[in-house]
C-alpha cells in the first residue's frame, strides 16, 4: 500500500491518500480522541499517535491536524496507522454511518431560490477546490444578504481561510448571487 501526502495551506495539517474510498458518503470531522474513539477506529488510531489534535475524513483523504510538533517526527508514525488500519480490515467507521450534521439550516422560506443557488455554487465550484486543500466547507444558512458557512478539516483554523472566505467565496457568491453581501465562518 503506498500513501501519499500533501502539504495543504494550513502549516498545522498534511492530506494523506491512501489510494482508496475513506468515507463512500459525506464527511467525518474529529476533535478530540473521545468522539473518535467512539465512532471511528481509523481516527482513534490516529489519535493514537502523539501530537494529533484533529483527524478529518473525506471522499479519499485523510486530513491530520498536529499541536506543533514537526512533521517529520510525526509523519512516519502516521502513516504507520493509516497502513496499519486498512491492512486490517477494520471499518472506517463502526456501525451505521449517518452524514455529518452541522446543525439546522436557517433560512427564509421566501429565499429558498437564492439558497438552492448558493448551495449549487458551494457544491460545484468550493467544496472541490477546498477538499483538494484536505477541507470542506458546508452551507449553514443565509440572513439579510450574509451567507453562513462551516469550514472542516484543514479549513478550520488555516491561517489563510479569511481569505478565501472573503476574496475567494463572496467574491464568487457576489457575482452569481447579487442578494450576497457578505459570507460569514460559523463553528
Amino acid at each position: 500500500m503506498f500513501i501519499q501526502t500533501e502539504a495543504t495551506p494550513n502549516p498545522a495539517t498534511m492530506k494523506f491518500l491512501p489510494g482508496k474510498v475513506v468515507m463512500e458518503h459525506g464527511t467525518a470531522d474529529f476533535r478530540d480522541p473521545k468522539s473518535a474513539a467512539a465512532t471511528s477506529p481509523l481516527a482513534a488510531r490516529l489519535f493514537s499517535v502523539p501530537g494529533v489534535s484533529a483527524v478529518f475524513l473525506g471522499y479519499d483523504f485523510i486530513t491530520v491536524t498536529n499541536d506543533g510538533i514537526d512533521w517529520q517526527h510525526m509523519k512516519p508514525a502516521l502513516l504507520g496507522a493509516i497502513m496499519e488500519h486498512f491492512l486490517s480490515g477494520e471499518p472506517v467507521m463502526a456501525g451505521k454511518v449517518e452524514a455529518s450534521s452541522d446543525g439546522a439550516e436557517f433560512y427564509e422560506e421566501n429565499d429558498e431560490a437564492i439558497v438552492a443557488t448558493i448551495k449549487e455554487l458551494l457544491d460545484t465550484r468550493v467544496r472541490p477546490a477546498v477538499a483538494q486543500d484536505g477541507g470542506d466547507i458546508t452551507f449553514r444558512g443565509f440572513r439579510d444578504g450574509t451567507v453562513y458557512l462551516n469550514m472542516k478539516g484543514a479549513c478550520a483554523g488555516c491561517p489563510s481561510s479569511t481569505a478565501t472566505l472573503k476574496h475567494g467565496i463572496q467574491n464568487l457568491l457576489r457575482h452569481f448571487v447579487p442578494e450576497v453581501e457578505q459570507v460569514e465562518q460559523i463553528v
